[in-house]
């Protein structure tokens, strides 16, 4: 398993994921966000709820798991190391949470499913989000995403502020955050085929039946996916799928991953880090703070991203046959 000591996250994090989150930020509600979620957030109700309902990883806690868990997190040099559970789950799933108690959750059928090398990738991927400091946002979008369906008196004041535009800023900011996790599972692993056999398994892989599994045809039926952009209307669904508007979705599609995982590969960029040359210093990637966003292609970023927003919407009104 290769390392990477004093990796920064600013090594491999994806462009769309940095762009996004700028974009993000500048969106109206969100300092406000951000202020209240400081305010009113802490992490140790998450901590006692998973040590309450969940099994701790440990040395004599499924120490083989741990044992893996370790080799990942010395890999992308994390620290400190983070908390890991298993839940008891029949859904092929995993998150990470936290900042300055980070911990990583992966469900029991993740376990049943995998080979020890694929959930090494899983571990490796939470990891990565871990690194790049998305765990924040990640619960905040949460978090927003609950006040904008009550829409009560009890959501601090914020019920005018979490509008659709922000809601889908973080859908848009939440996916683009997965091609950043999903490099940081290639570094960890450095074999393609492991990584994108994992995403084929956790979009729908069966224990009884893993021997039928092709990796070649699931690749081809990525290319399919790709190819349906040729019809004006698919495009429309996709991105009404993308931005959580007929479902909400907040990963990138695994067949789409794929192709962005696999281009990265091929690149200068994955070689040179390969070969030692890496950015080692932190840059504070996604501390949440008060300050406006000032850069000029930010706010460029921002003002495509709304204008796809309402475009979005006034699609939604037409297939509802709102005039």
């Amino acid at each position: 398993m290769a390392r990477y000591p004093g990796i920064s996250s600013e090594a491999f994090r994806h462009p769309l994921d940095r762009q996004a989150e700028q974009a993000l930020r500048s969106v109206p509600g969100f300092d406000l966000l951000a202020r209240k979620f400081i305010e009113y957030f802490s992490e140790r109700p998450q901590f006692i709820f998973n040590l309450g309902n969940y099994v701790q990883v440990g040395p004599r806690q499924y120490a083989t798991l741990y044992q893996m868990f370790r080799d990942c997190v010395a890999s992308l040099d994390v620290t400190p190391e983070p908390d890991l559970f298993v839940a008891q789950s029949p859904l092929v799933n995993s998150y990470s949470l936290g900042k300055e108690k980070p911990y990583i959750v992966v469900n029991s059928a993740l376990l049943d499913v995998l080979s020890e090398e694929e959930i090494k990738t899983v571990l490796a991927h939470e990891l990565g989000h871990i690194k790049c400091e998305h765990t924040t946002l990640i619960l905040m979008g949460s978090w927003a995403m609950q006040i904008i369906s009550t829409l009560s008196q009890a959501t601090l004041g914020l019920g005018q502020v979490v509008s659709l535009g922000l809601l889908l800023a973080f859908y848009e900011w939440r996916r683009k955050a997965e091609l950043s996790a999903d490099r940081a599972a290639l570094l960890v692993m450095d074999e393609l085929e492991i990584v994108q056999r994992t995403m084929m398994k956790v979009a729908g892989g069966s224990q009884k039946f893993a021997h039928e599994l092709s990796l070649i045809e699931f690749n081809r039926q990525a290319e399919q996916y790709e190819g349906l952009d040729t019809d004006g209307l698919n495009q429309v669904y996709k991105l009404l799928f993308y931005n959580g508007l007929l479902s909400m979705s907040s990963h990138p599609f695994p067949v789409e991953r794929l192709s962005y995982l696999a281009q990265w590969s091929r690149s200068e960029e994955y070689a040179q880090i390969l070969r030692g040359n890496y950015k080692t210093t932190a840059e504070g990637a996604v501390e949440v703070s008060n300050g406006a966003v000032t850069d000029e292609g930010t706010k460029e970023t921002a003002e495509q991203l709304r204008k796809q927003i309402a475009e979005l919407q006034a699609e939604i009104d037409r297939l509802k046959g709102i005039k």
